[in-house]
């Protein structure tokens, strides 16, 4: 079973895989899987900071100015 990658790692090998096809001397069909793979780690990354953002939101002022944190509601519900 492959281990689940953090955040900071996809963005580590998101960078890694511009600077090789940035260079340009790859071969066309190690580009191709290098920008599948560059674009799977963008959607994963893209998700973990919507879910991040979700969190964020979920912390709001009550009245005496003092984060309240209250339920998020997903638009499923």
């Amino acid at each position: 079973m492959a281990k689940i990658k953090t955040f900071e790692e996809n963005m580590r090998r998101l960078e890694e895989i511009v600077d090789k096809l940035e260079k340009g001397d790859a071969q066309l069909s190690e580009s191709l899987a290098l920008f599948e793979e560059g674009t799977g780690l963008v959607a994963s990354c893209r998700k973990e900071l919507d879910k991040a953002e979700q969190q964020v939101v979920k912390l709001m002022k009550g009245s005496d100015g003092a984060p309240l944190e209250t339920e998020f509601l997903t638009e499923e519900e």
